[in-house]
């Protein structure tokens, strides 16, 4: 969570909505996230994809490293919005077992505008995601355990999870996911999710703020110590 800043500025997230259907039991998801993360005294940033009407092609123009690179507007206004950010949340459905294109295109354009493939090879840390918290929140028709049968609930954890937390040297803020949504959600089922969202949203508040006490501690320990 140290950005190499000394900002007194309220911790802050990004949250980071990819389905179509305003809705939509992701849109709950992400509403009572934010809801949770304003009620703990934390300020929040809803990005829904699809209302912005967000682009995921990455054109070749763009590509980190390329000769004619720069960065689009949409893309400028996203990376600032994430400068500040202290917390990157995924709010998503799994598709065919995969996130959502917009997800995926969301991570080519934006994570990903500044890290060439050479920067990933030799673990050149990320200008700006470095040290920022990454937590997702997903859903799916299906079971978990029917994905871990068919091998796809490895290879979402492997091959974005963990990809995504290493190349970006992110910290880790967990990864919930809700099974058997669908249309018509049994009203118990739906209410008991949002609460774990809700407790989910808490904790990492929580987490965070005594971090950030716990840097500013020692940051005056240390001052008072070269004063004396």
């Amino acid at each position: 969570m140290a950005h190499g800043t000394s900002r007194a500025q309220s911790l802050r997230h990004v949250v980071v909505l990819g389905h179509p259907s305003p809705d939509s039991f992701n849109h709950a998801i992400a509403e009572r996230y934010c809801e949770t993360v304003r009620a703990c005294g934390q300020e929040v940033v809803l990005r829904d994809l699809y209302a912005l009407d967000f682009d995921p092609r990455l054109r070749a123009e763009h590509r980190p490293g390329s000769v004619s690179n720069h960065l689009s507007s949409d893309v400028s206004r996203e990376l600032g919005l994430l400068r500040e950010a202290d917390v990157v949340v995924f709010v998503y459905p799994l598709w065919f077992g995969m996130p959502p294109a917009i997800i995926k295109g969301y991570v080519d354009r934006v994570l990903g505008a500044a890290l060439t493939p050479d920067a990933i090879v030799h673990n050149v840390p990320d200008a700006v995601l470095n040290g920022r918290t990454f937590a997702t929140f997903s859903t799916s028709a299906t079971t978990r355990a029917w994905l871990e049968e068919q091998g796809q609930w490895q290879s979402l954890h492997q091959a974005f999870d963990r990809y995504l937390l290493s190349i970006f040297a992110m910290a880790d803020g967990g990864h919930t996911h809700f099974e058997a949504v669908v249309e018509n959600l049994n009203p118990q089922y739906a209410r008991e999710m949002l609460e774990t969202v809700e407790h989910n949203a808490r904790k990492l508040c929580s987490t965070l703020a005594a971090a950030r006490h716990a840097i500013g501690a020692q940051r005056a320990i240390g001052t008072f110590a070269i004063a004396e």
